[in-house]
C-alpha cells in the first residue's frame, strides 16, 4: 500500500514566495511539471485561493498519492500522466501564470524498494520513473556493450573510472539484477586508494537514472515550451540537483534574458527587448537550517525568471 505522507519538499517556502505574486488574479493557472506527491502544489494552492493546478508526472504511483493529497481542492486540480516534455499536448494552447520544475528523483522513488534508485539498500535494479514503459537498469546493463556503458557513465555521471566500471560490469560472472549486486561490482573495481573518496556507486547510479529516463533530453525540450506558455508577469522556478541539469537551465534562461537588439544601438527597439527578467540573480542554494531539516536540499540550485513582455 502506498503511503500518502508527504516528505517536506525542497525549498517549499521559497518556491511558494517566488510563484505566488503571479497567481493573485482570478482564474490563474499554476503548472507543476514534476508533481510528485503534491507537496509544492498543496502549499501553492493553499497560499493562492484563486489559482488552479495542472499537474504532470510520469510516475503513476506519485499521481495516485498526489490525487489523494490534493482531493480537498476539488475541481481546482487537473492531473496528467505524462513525461514533462509532453507539456504542449497537456496545455493544448492554454496560457499559464506560474510553473515549477523540481528535477531529479523524488523521495517516493528513493524510498521505494521496488524502484532501485538508491544504492544504500539492496533492492530491484529498475530506476525507471515510469515503470509502465521503457527498459530497466538491469536490462540495460545486461545488453549494453562496454563502450555504451562507458559513454553513459562519462556523459551523465562525469565518472572518472567509467571505463574501469564498464569493464567490470560486463566481465562479471553475473549480470547485476539488484542494486546490491551492482554496488558490489563497483566496490570491487574501485582502487583501494580511492575507496575513501565518496561512494563508488553514486555517479554510476546517477548516470543510469538520467540515461534511462532521458532526463536531460526532456528538460531541453520542455523548458522552452513552458517559457513560451507564460503570460506577462508569469514566473517559472527550476530546482536542479546536479550540474548537468543546472547547465541546461542556465543556458535556456540566459538566452531568454538577452535582448535581440544588435549591440551599440542608441535606443533598443521594443520588439527586440528581452522578453524575460531575472527574479533572482543567478542561482540560490538552500540555507544551512533547511539542509539540516531536509538533507535532500544540500545539492539544490534554484533559478527563476519572469516574463516581462510578449
Amino acid at each position: 500500500m502506498l503511503s500518502t505522507e508527504i516528505h517536506k519538499p525542497v525549498l517549499l517556502e521559497a518556491v511558494t514566495r517566488l510563484l505566488s505574486p503571479s497567481l493573485a488574479d482570478s482564474k490563474s493557472i499554476y503548472l507543476d511539471m514534476t508533481l510528485g506527491m503534491g507537496g509544492h502544489a498543496r502549499a501553492i494552492l493553499e497560499a493562492n485561493p484563486n489559482a488552479s493546478l495542472i499537474g504532470i508526472d510520469r510516475d503513476t504511483d506519485a499521481l495516485k498519492i498526489a490525487s489523494e493529497n490534493l482531493k480537498d481542492f476539488g475541481d481546482r486540480v487537473e492531473l496528467h500522466h505524462a513525461v514533462f516534455d509532453d507539456v504542449s499536448s497537456v496545455l493544448n494552447g492554454r496560457k499559464i501564470n506560474a510553473a515549477l520544475l523540481d528535477l531529479g528523483v523524488s523521495s517516493l522513488q528513493l524510498d521505494s524498494d521496488e524502484r532501485g534508485f538508491a544504492y544504500s539498500r539492496d533492492t530491484i535494479l529498475d530506476m525507471r520513473m515510469d515503470q509502465s514503459s521503457g527498459v530497466s537498469a538491469a536490462e540495460f546493463l545486461a545488453t549494453a556493450s562496454i563502450g555504451q556503458l562507458r559513454s553513459v557513465f562519462e556523459k551523465y555521471g562525469e565518472e572518472k573510472l567509467a571505463a574501469r566500471y564498464a569493464r567490470a560490469i560486463k566481465e562479471s560472472s553475473v549480470s547485476p539484477k539488484t542494486t546490491g549486486e551492482l554496488v558490489q561490482i563497483l566496490q570491487d573495481a574501485t582502487p583501494a586508494a580511492l575507496k575513501n573518496q565518496g561512494h563508488p556507486a553514486k555517479r554510476v547510479f546517477q548516470a543510469l537514472r538520467i540515461y534511462l529516463n532521458q532526463e536531460l533530453t526532456v528538460l531541453e525540450d520542455a523548458l522552452p515550451t513552458v517559457l513560451d506558455s507564460l503570460t506577462v508577469g508569469g514566473r517559472v522556478v527550476v530546482l536542479s540537483y546536479h550540474s548537468l541539469e543546472d547547465k541546461i537551465t542556465k543556458r535556456i534562461f540566459d538566452s531568454a534574458l538577452q535582448s535581440a537588439a544588435p549591440p551599440g544601438l542608441p535606443v533598443e527597439p521594443e520588439h527586440l527587448a528581452a522578453k524575460f527578467g531575472a527574479v533572482i540573480r543567478g542561482s540560490e542554494k538552500a540555507s544551512e537550517v533547511e539542509i539540516l531539516e531536509n538533507p535532500r536540499a544540500k545539492s539544490v540550485l534554484m533559478r527563476s525568471i519572469e516574463r516581462v513582455r510578449n
